[in-house]
């Protein structure tokens, strides 16, 4: 039987089933004439002669049918108090470890508490917070889907999607992932405003896909004339503004930092975005900036 036949036939069945419930009084009288309604656009829908009894399962009725599924499924599996607590204690050291910074193993620990028990959303949830910090976002994405699926109310899931989301430049699936985590949380600040950050970069998309084709491709890495100091203040002797930007590991930070929803923000500024733009077309103008004595002093202040 192919493809085409199968779906015929579940289409029939349904009908068949609807036509039965009406006849055996398992639906109300009050409500028959919309389920007759129902029953000819699905017929309608899928081609389906409603009437045409060589499509029906008889004897088999779906009911039947789903009765035996759910006898054949296996029963799953009760997890015990002691792999609840060891779940517990290894969330919990994975909740040390992305406090330490140390988010591959706080991955491997997330993933040992979902093997004991992999209904938790919260052990899903966390490990979507530890595939962001890698910049696995995709990943991010697919743990908080499965949170939510265990746990549709857990409004943490969704401000995790949303920001998997965003960092991949998905900003529709961003914003629609926060409106529905602030329809549980609705006085979530931090959600509050990725919110209005992410509907921003979708309203811009389309023309900052247009600049970003325009400007200096990726792979032409811009240099930093030799002369002079050689290299930044307060960078090792030998380290320029070109080996900096060179470097892949200071580039991915780079990347992240920009795609953080907050961060993000300070580039729909018109001045501050053209004055970005300017300085990395620029990479003199930058180093000149960099070196200015006005700005170093500004760098001390933190010790105060």
């Amino acid at each position: 039987m192919n493809n085409a036949d199968s779906t015929k036939k579940l289409a029939f069945a349904i009908c068949e089933y609807l036509s039965d419930s009406i006849k055996n009084g398992a639906i109300k009288e009050d409500d028959a004439e919309g389920i007759e309604v129902a029953i000819q656009c699905i017929g309608e829908a899928f081609g389906v002669d409603v009437s045409n009894k060589a499509l029906s399962i008889k004897p088999d009725t779906l009911a039947s049918i789903f009765e035996k599924h759910l006898e054949s499924a296996p029963a799953k599996k009760a997890i015990s108090p002691e792999d609840q607590q060891k779940a517990e204690a290894l969330k919990g050291q994975g909740n040390k470890a992305m406090a330490e910074k140390k988010y591959k193993e706080a991955i491997d620990l997330y993933t040992q508490a979902i093997a004991l028990h992999p209904t938790n959303a919260v052990f899903y949830g966390n490990r979507a917070a530890a595939y962001s910090q890698i910049g696995d976002h995709s990943k991010a994405v697919e743990d908080s889907k499965q949170a939510l699926q265990i746990d549709p109310d857990y409004s943490k899931a969704y401000s995790r999607m949303a920001h998997g989301y965003f960092c991949m430049n998905k900003y529709a699936e961003a914003v629609e992932a926060y409106e529905k985590g602030l329809k549980l949380d609705p006085n979530n600040e931090s959600m509050q405003k990725s919110l209005s950050v992410a509907k921003s970069k979708l309203a811009s998309s389309s023309s900052s896909s247009e600049s970003s084709r325009q400007a200096t491709p990726m792979d032409e890495t811009p240099t930093v004339p030799a002369g002079g100091a050689g290299g930044l203040p307060s960078m090792p002797p030998g380290m320029d503004f070109a080996s900096m930007l060179s470097n892949p590991q200071f580039m991915n930070m780079a990347s992240q930092m920009m795609n953080n929803p907050a961060l993000a923000g300070l580039m729909d500024n018109p001045h501050i975005a053209q004055m970005a733009q300017n300085l990395m077309r620029d990479p003199e103008a930058l180093q000149s900036l960099l070196n200015n004595p006005n700005l170093a002093g500004l760098g001390g202040r933190g010790d105060q």
